[in-house]
């Protein structure tokens, strides 16, 4: 089967983006991981799927796939690629619309400059919401924020631990360039108190409006960046008093822009940033014996 694709990246998150509104879709799991795999494949972190939703108030459907072929429910620096992509193909002439995703519904609104802003919903901080098992543990309170504290290999982590649609737990290091992403990332992502594991999230404080951040993403391993881990991280340093709104978050592919009202209840958080489209192709992908 040939299948066309656009290669596109937001902050150097990568993404084989499917068109299944011209070319439905239903590909296996190892599919998947050969489109993304970066030697054999396309490569990407993630393959993004747009499909035609079946509810009148939403536009599109959009479905994402990790780099190890399982399905995910939000992708924050594929929302951004998402609008970019509809946009180009002319599946909409809306600056704003709304995609339904495995976790909920979100507003991906093209901006006048050609960044995307993207209505990422509420955070959710109850721990069977992650989901995050806490038996046996105490959480210790910072400001706002709820804290854990998680044995990690004999090593005790303090991780706040939140939803923003995927699971993540954030922990605050003095230098991000020195932190433990990828020898502590998988132990936490395959941590026994995540039955669904999570988005292992490292951050620096360099100031109220400024942070660092790396993440260790379920089922992709590092990337350049993570749009909902951002999302994620500043919330976590809002809850706990170190930042102010809104924050500009630098990962290694580029910067977002990331903004929430603590004061308001149920208040969502709005990310802003790039999405830019690399390049166009055809694969061939063998289909499965029957």
């Amino acid at each position: 089967m040939r299948v066309r694709f656009t290669k596109m990246q937001g902050t150097g998150n990568d993404f084989v983006m499917l068109d299944g509104i011209a070319q439905p879709f239903a590909l296996t799991g190892e599919q998947l991981r050969r489109l993304a795999d970066r030697r054999f494949g396309v490569g990407a972190d993630q393959v993004l799927l747009v499909e035609r939703s079946a509810r009148p108030d939403v536009d599109f459907r959009y479905r994402i796939f990790n780099a190890d072929g399982g399905e995910v429910e939000q992708c924050g620096n594929g929302a951004r690629c998402f609008v970019k992509f509809v946009h180009a193909r002319g599946l909409t002439h809306k600056t704003e619309i709304r995609v339904e995703t495995k976790s909920g519904i979100i507003a991906p609104r093209l901006e006048p400059d050609g960044n995307v802003t993207v209505d990422m919903g509420a955070p959710q901080f109850a721990p069977s919401s992650v989901p995050f098992d806490t038996t046996g543990l105490t959480g210790t309170r910072a400001n706002r924020a709820q804290r854990w504290t998680v044995d990690v290999d004999g090593v005790a982590r303090e991780l706040q631990v939140l939803s923003m649609g995927n699971p993540h737990a954030v922990q605050v290091v003095a230098d991000i360039e020195t932190a433990p992403v990828l020898t502590e990332g998988p132990r936490i992502e395959h941590h026994a108190r995540f039955p669904e594991r999570v988005n292992a999230g490292y951050m620096q404080v360099l100031g109220r409006q400024h942070v660092k951040l790396r993440v260790w993403e379920r089922g992709a391993g590092e990337t350049l960046a993570c749009g909902t881990g951002a999302c994620a991280a500043v919330v976590a340093g809002i809850h706990q008093a170190l930042l102010d709104s809104p924050v500009i978050v630098q990962a290694r592919g580029g910067q977002l822009r990331i903004a929430w009202d603590v004061e308001t209840p149920g208040a969502h958080v709005f990310m802003t940033g790039p999405a830019e489209t690399v390049f166009e192709g055809e694969i061939e992908i063998q289909c499965p014996d029957p």
